[in-house]
C-alpha cells in the first residue's frame, strides 16, 4: 500500500486544536494509506501527541529555517492548512507542495464585530474544517469530537477530596481574556446556591482567585488552579457531572466528552461558529442576546470597552443554578 503523506497545520490553541480532531480522524480512517503528521506550538503538543489518529507531532523550532528543515525531510503530499496565517502562508510556500486550506471568514466576521451585519454560514468551525478535505472524498463521521488522556495523566479524583468519588460540577473559572469569562462575583454567587462538590477548574494565573473563591464559599469547593497539567486537567472533566465554563479550551474539550454543559457567553456569540460541538443533548448556551455592543471582537479583551460588562454581569445567576441543579 502506498503511503500519503499530509501536514495538518494548526498552531494554536487549546480549543481550536481540539476542534480539528474531526478532520484528523476521518482523514485517517477514510483516505487508504493516509500518513498523518501535525504541526503545531511546542506548548500544545500534549493536546495531540496520545492521539491515534496522527502519527508524529512536529512542533515550531525557534528558527523557522530548522522548522523547515524538518519538513522538508519529511517529503509530504500534501498540507492541510487549518490555522491560516501569514506565517502558515510561509511554510507552505516554501515547502511548494500542494495545500488546502481552510477560510476563517474574517470579512464577515469583521462584518458581525463592528456593523453587527450577520453574514456568517450557520455552520459549525468543525464542519467547515471539512471543507478542505473534499478533493479527498472524506466525510464527517459524526462521531463528535476526540480527546485522548495517556493513562500517567489520569487523575483519581480521591486523591483531591473523598467527598468528589460521587461526582461534582466543573466550574472553569480561566480564559485567555476576561471579557469571556465569569467575573470572581459571579462565580461566587452560583457557587454559594450550588449545594454540590464544586472543583474549579484553570491554569496558574487563576490560582489565586480561585483561592479567593474558595475561601468564600469555604467547605464543598476544590480549588485545581494551576495544580495540573491539561491532560490531567481534561481527566477533571471528563470525571464532572456538570460542567460551567466559559467560551475556553476546557469547553471543547468537555465537549469531547460529551459532557453537560452549561456554557457562558461574554464578548464572543456562538454565531463565530465555535460553540460546544455535539456535547450532551442536555447542554445549554447561556448568552445575552441583542445586546448591541456584543460582540465587540472576534477573540476578546482585557476588560470591557463599554465599562459596563453587561454581557457577563447581566446573565441570570439564578437560571444558571436551576440549570445546573437539574443537570447534575
Amino acid at each position: 500500500m502506498n503511503k500519503i503523506k499530509f501536514l495538518i497545520i494548526r498552531f494554536s490553541s487549546i480549543g481550536d486544536i481540539v476542534l480539528t480532531t474531526p478532520a484528523v480522524r476521518n482523514l485517517k480512517q477514510q483516505v487508504e494509506g493516509a500518513e498523518i503528521h501535525y504541526l503545531t506550538k511546542p506548548q500544545f503538543k500534549s493536546i495531540i501527541e496520545n492521539n491515534p489518529y496522527v502519527d508524529k507531532v512536529h512542533t515550531l523550532k525557534s528558527s523557522f529555517k530548522d522548522t523547515i528543515h524538518e519538513l522538508k525531510y519529511e517529503h509530504f503530499d500534501y498540507v492541510i492548512d487549518l490555522h491560516r496565517n501569514i506565517r502558515t502562508a510561509r511554510f507552505k510556500n516554501q515547502l511548494k507542495i500542494i495545500s488546502f486550506s481552510f477560510d476563517k471568514l474574517n470579512k464577515e466576521k469583521w462584518l458581525l464585530v463592528n456593523l453587527k451585519i450577520n453574514k456568517l454560514p450557520d455552520i459549525h468551525i468543525v464542519d467547515r474544517y471539512f471543507d478542505t478535505l473534499k478533493v479527498f472524498n472524506v466525510k464527517n463521521d459524526q462521531k463528535g469530537l476526540d480527546y485522548f488522556i495517556p493513562k500517567n495523566d489520569e487523575v483519581d479524583v480521591k486523591s483531591i477530596s473523598e467527598n468528589l468519588k460521587d461526582g461534582y460540577v466543573g466550574v472553569v473559572i480561566g480564559a485567555y481574556h476576561n471579557t469571556k469569562k465569569l467575573t470572581k462575583e459571579k462565580i461566587i454567587s452560583i457557587c454559594t446556591q450550588i449545594d454540590k462538590p464544586i472543583l474549579l477548574l484553570g491554569g496558574p494565573e487563576n490560582k489565586e482567585e480561585g483561592e479567593e473563591i474558595k475561601n468564600v464559599i469555604g467547605e464543598n469547593i476544590y480549588n485545581t488552579c494551576g495544580n495540573f497539567n491539561i491532560n490531567q486537567s481534561a481527566s477533571l472533566v471528563k470525571q464532572a457531572k456538570v460542567i460551567l465554563t466559559p467560551d475556553t479550551g476546557l469547553m471543547h474539550i468537555a465537549s469531547a466528552f460529551k459532557k453537560k454543559i452549561i456554557s457562558v457567553w461574554g464578548n464572543t456569540v456562538p454565531e463565530f461558529g465555535m460553540y460546544p460541538y455535539m456535547p450532551h443533548p442536555d447542554s445549554k448556551i447561556m448568552e445575552i442576546k441583542d445586546l448591541k455592543c456584543r460582540p465587540c471582537t472576534k477573540i476578546g479583551f482585557t476588560e470591557c470597552p463599554k465599562k459596563h460588562f453587561k454581557c457577563i454581569n447581566d446573565l441570570d445567576e439564578d437560571y444558571i443554578v436551576k440549570r445546573i441543579l437539574e443537570l447534575y
